[in-house]
């Protein structure tokens, strides 16, 4: 089943190692890397200049080994913050394949960054041995071995962490991701505490994709793996057979399609008969055994997709679950963005025009799903179809708004670049370098100071410079009331108030 179908193995019952302890892969195909270094101090892997991550990070014990990436805690060297760092070796990465497998994991982490329930990508560094991940540390362990030490969880604590496995499946399909390894072991507990929030971790084998994409490769774990997969015919509905197959083994602590060797396994998943008579199940309500059910139907078009799990009868029975629809994380950027200033929306412009590719070829893959004439920028046409698509549904009027918020030159359609500002993570903001390129665009003369003249040149480029608003972003940022903005003015302005507006959507 050639190279990639080597990922599809995981023996059930075996005591885990400390192999996935933060991350580093138990199993995947995107550890097999290699290379040696490109000239001039350019990384041969990511294409940009080479950073010792060892300057900036004191690294510590190993928390994880897989095949080929190792996982160490490191300790910033100024603020003494604790990370994880996965360090994957590039003389391992010989395949072109294997090259691109990692440099589309550390795009799909940039994309998705800023969710609750996924590990922050801190950073990324490559120097002349490894592409170094730094990511936010996941005390708790793997959801793995809270599973086989607890046996299995009552319906109330399953259905608590079940939702926050399905919201990472759901933020994933609407910003055009397909995860494609969804276990157990790929979540990790953020604490130690009973209540610990979960992460989902090593998107190795994730994929962007669009609405009807259909993949052929082999890849995932054999428990989970869909059947669809095994046929090598499948779209996106393969995550969520994935994560019935985890909802099933965290109600009765089982795997539903057991057999003594992987190709036991498979044959049992293509039969696809599910057994709810054992006693493990006597116990279990209805509901949840309709969920199940449903998530694992054979006719991956017959499952039900990500908003239709999260809004079954048997997850919102604890009652956390609300009615209101689901606001998916590109909309809710969008909204964030039109309540800003003309200067922040302009000085984000400038942030998104010198962002690095892999922090927004998501956003870019996005953009052109919705441009479906390919004219490189967006109507409210196109805009009113693309959301539908992404598994949102929004009023004429609402489209409008969003489309005049990201409009930034006022031309009445989105282009590229007006797109990424409008909707990529604001912690594009805590990078000082981002800032400080903003401020020096703004501050022509260099002085350290944007006066009011430079204000209405810079506002003037996107028809914003009406005497109206640079009297309100005056007022609003010059604290210190001496007619201009100062850098420390500037930095307090683009880093206040950027709050995620859906609750736990970021962390605090």
């Amino acid at each position: 089943m050639g190279h990639r179908s080597s990922r599809l193995s995981t023996p059930w019952h075996h005591s885990p190692d400390s192999d996935s302890a933060n991350g580093a892969h138990r199993s995947s195909r995107a550890d097999h890397r290699t290379g040696t270094t490109g000239k001039s101090g350019i990384g041969r892997i990511l294409g940009r200049p080479m950073e010792n991550v060892r300057s900036i990070y004191t690294f510590g014990r190993e928390l994880g080994r897989g095949q080929f990436g190792v996982t160490h805690l490191v300790t910033h060297k100024e603020t003494g913050q604790e990370f994880a760092c996965k360090s994957i070796a590039t003389r391992k990465l010989v395949r072109r394949d294997d090259i691109e497998d990692v440099r589309r994991e550390v795009q799909i982490m940039h994309h998705l960054t800023g969710h609750s329930n996924i590990v922050e990508l801190k950073g990324v560094y490559e120097d002349r041995h490894s592409v170094n991940l730094v990511m936010e540390l996941c005390a708790g362990g793997e959801l793995f071995d809270r599973i086989i030490a607890k046996g299995h969880y009552s319906e109330k604590e399953a259905a608590k962490l079940f939702r926050q496995i399905v919201t990472v499946v759901y933020n994933c399909h609407t910003m055009g991701v397909m995860h494609r390894d969804l276990k157990p072991e790929n979540f990790l507990l953020l604490n130690k505490d009973d209540d610990s929030p979960l992460k989902a971790t090593d998107f190795g084998l994730s994929v962007f994709f669009k609405p009807g994409d259909v993949f052929k490769d082999l890849v995932g774990s054999s428990y989970y793996v869909a059947p669809e997969v095994l046929r090598h015919n499948y779209g996106a509905e393969a995550d969520i057979w994935s994560a019935g197959v985890i909802l099933y083994i965290l109600l009765c602590g089982e795997p539903p399609f057991w057999a003594e060797n992987e190709e036991g396994i498979f044959q049992a998943i293509l039969r696809g008969h599910l057994d709810f008579s054992s006693n493990l199940w006597s116990s279990i309500s209805r509901s949840a055994i309709d969920l199940v059910r449903k998530m694992l139907k054979a006719n991956p078009k017959e499952r039900l997709s990500a908003v239709d799990v999260l809004n079954h009868s048997w997850m919102r029975e604890d009652g956390d679950a609300s009615d209101k629809p689901l606001d998916i994380a590109v909309l809710t950027r969008m909204k964030q963005f039109s309540a800003m200033n003309k200067l922040k929306k302009v000085a984000l412009k400038v942030i998104a025009e010198n962002l690095s590719e892999e922090e927004i070829v998501g956003l870019k893959e996005m953009f052109k799903s919705m441009d479906t004439d390919n004219s490189g920028t967006v109507t409210l046409e196109e805009l009113k179809a693309g959301f539908p698509k992404l598994g949102t549904k929004l009023s004429e009027s609402e489209v409008r708004q969003l489309l005049d918020a990201a409009d930034v030159d006022g031309n009445g359609t989105i282009d590229y670049i007006e797109f990424i500002t409008a909707t990529m993570h604001m912690n594009r903001m805590e990078r000082e370098d981002h800032l400080f390129t903003a401020f020096q665009y703004f501050d022509k003369d260099s002085s350290g100071y944007i006066t009011v003249d430079e204000l209405e040149q810079a506002l003037k480029r996107y028809n914003m410079d009406d005497e109206k608003t640079i009297k309100e972003i005056i007022a609003e940022v010059d604290t210190d009331k001496d007619g201009r903005i100062n850098y420390d003015e500037f930095v307090a302005m683009m880093r206040k108030g950027n709050p995620e507006p859906v609750p736990n959507r970021r962390r605090k």
